[in-house]
């Protein structure tokens, strides 16, 4: 599955509005952010880099100011994270990451679920887009770039669901990429902090996940970030399958 997952993050980076390849990396750049979240590279699975190669990867994020970062799974290109240690990459984390398949989902009953929709108008994207900012904490605030993002992901094959609150706001929801490899990626899964513990992210997990299903996808991954979230991801049908890696050039590393 490593191969599988590492394959895909190679087409979702192609995706981007700007793709730079080189020794054997992908970088995918969003010109309106430079959230380091949305600006990375990965590998091909299988290179093995030389010093060159990393050197060339790093001068594609220099010259755009950009942090020089990747995302992989690392038993699908073993040689990568030795390469890049050795030109200063340090761990910024590790996370495991769970899978579900169409056998293994687990739809919660209709009694005890919230109602999940899909955004339509502006004002839902832009709603959902706040929601998510609030969730995780205001690490990245909510824009209308962030909205467009959200109804890109929508209309290009992924997916983005929601459950509204009875003001007509959001109460959290997430979005899922459109699939590549016979997978795809469920991302961004947030509640507002005053409304967890109501299902909210498990009935929206499912949701998405059910249409990848009925799109005709495999399989659907995403990561977690306590064992909180983990037992809410398992409860829906997903089981540990493979590790991610996230690497970084520290800041003195580059001017």
């Amino acid at each position: 599955m490593d191969n599988q997952v590492q394959s895909f993050a190679v087409a979702n980076l192609r995706r981007r509005p700007v793709v730079v390849e080189t020794g054997g990396f992908v970088a995918g750049f969003n010109p309106d952010t430079d959230s380091p979240y949305l600006n990375y590279a990965t590998p091909l699975p299988g290179i093995e880099p030389t010093g060159r190669d990393v050197a060339a990867l790093i001068g594609a994020f220099r010259e755009r100011g950009l942090l020089p970062r990747l995302e992989f799974a690392p038993q699908a290109a073993p040689r990568v994270a030795p390469a890049l240690r050795a030109a200063g990459f340090d761990t910024e984390a590790v996370h495991e990451y769970l899978l579900c398949t169409p056998r293994t989902l687990t739809i919660p009953p209709s009694a005890d679920s919230p109602l999940v929709e899909t955004p339509t108008t502006d004002e839902e994207y832009s709603e959902l887009d706040a929601a998510l900012a609030e969730a995780f904490g205001n690490v990245f605030a909510p824009s209308p770039q962030g909205a467009e993002r959200l109804r890109r992901t929508q209309q290009t094959g992924g997916a983005v669901r929601f459950v509204r609150t009875p003001q007509e706001g959001c109460l959290g929801g997430a979005s899922c990429s459109p699939p590549a490899e016979d997978t795809a990626e469920l991302a961004g899964v947030g509640t507002r902090p005053g409304y967890r513990g109501r299902g909210i992210a498990s009935a929206v997990t499912a949701a998405l996940a059910g249409a990848m299903f009925a799109q005709g996808a495999g399989s659907v991954w995403l990561e977690y970030s306590g064992d909180g979230s983990r037992r809410v991801y398992e409860r829906v049908g997903f089981r540990p399958q493979g590790t991610r890696l996230y690497l970084s050039l520290p800041a003195e590393q580059h001017p």
